[in-house]
């Protein structure tokens, strides 16, 4: 698929839960959030059948992603189902690691690929205050059980505030420098504002060369994550039409987004 600006359109994020096991102070208030209701949230199916369309229409890369994926009831089956799709050549999952110890070595036999782990310091006092209660330990079991179930490469998703250089990121860098991690820093964004950046070591924040749709665990199409334009697949004769309305409307560049916050659009 080409949008109007000609850049082509291969690159599916799906978020499947609003839901998290943290309270990351950059991503939502310490007294949580308001849930969407169970009965707007996309099924398994809708989310497969949404996802066999969009790789017929030409998405070649499929990431699942939060909230926290993991925490999601079944989600090992909604893994086995994406992967079954003929066409998929890059399946993977952004997760903050927490419950990957369990979930590892299932995931991997269900057919994911690889997978992103959020991991903003090592300090494990700086990580509990990071997260609101987080322990550090369960995700540096994580990436171990992700090592021993060869979800590679193993990717380290790292948010700073300005540089590479602070503190709590070179201790990331340096810890995933003795793992054979690979690492991404993500400058911390505001999308009411509209402020975001190229992510180091990624391909995040390039506007002119966005091949990016995402989809909300309620089932909206967003063509922008900067923006406040959406297709509500629900509304649409099929999810043909919905993905096709979605790509026209895609903008050149991303400006703000009043509508969404990351724990619900998945970054």
């Amino acid at each position: 698929m080409l949008d109007k600006f000609n850049r082509e359109i291969n690159y599916l994020r799906i978020s499947i839960t609003d839901r998290c096991n943290l309270r990351c102070t950059y991503c939502m208030p310490a007294e949580g959030i308001k849930l969407i209701k169970h009965s707007d949230i996309l099924s398994f199916e809708e989310i497969f059948n949404f996802a066999k369309t969009a790789v017929k229409l030409g998405v070649r890369k499929i990431r699942l992603t939060g909230g926290e994926p993991l925490v999601r009831k079944g989600i090992v089956d909604l893994v086995r189902l994406i992967a079954s799709i003929e066409g998929v050549k890059d399946f993977g999952m952004t997760t903050n690691g927490v419950l990957l110890e369990k979930y590892a070595r299932q995931l991997k036999d269900a057919g994911l690929h690889r997978i992103n782990i959020s991991l903003d310091t090592t300090n494990p006092d700086r990580y509990k205050q990071l997260t609101r209660g987080g322990d550090i330990q369960k995700v540096f079991a994580g990436i171990e059980a992700a090592k021993k179930a060869k979800l590679f490469p193993i990717k380290i998703n790292t948010v700073i505030e300005k540089s590479v250089n602070e503190p709590d990121a070179k201790l990331v860098a340096e810890f995933a420098k003795q793992n054979n991690l690979q690492i991404r820093f993500i400058e911390q964004m505001d999308l009411e504002k509209g402020r975001f950046g190229i992510v180091h070591g990624g391909s995040g924040g390039d506007c002119a060369h966005c091949n990016r749709l995402r989809l909300t665990s309620d089932g909206l199409i967003k063509p922008c994550l900067f923006g406040n334009k959406f297709v509500r697949i629900r509304d649409f004769n099929s999810y043909e039409e919905a993905i096709l309305e979605a790509v026209k409307i895609k903008p050149k560049c991303g400006i703000s987004n009043s509508g969404n916050k990351f724990f619900n659009i998945g970054g």
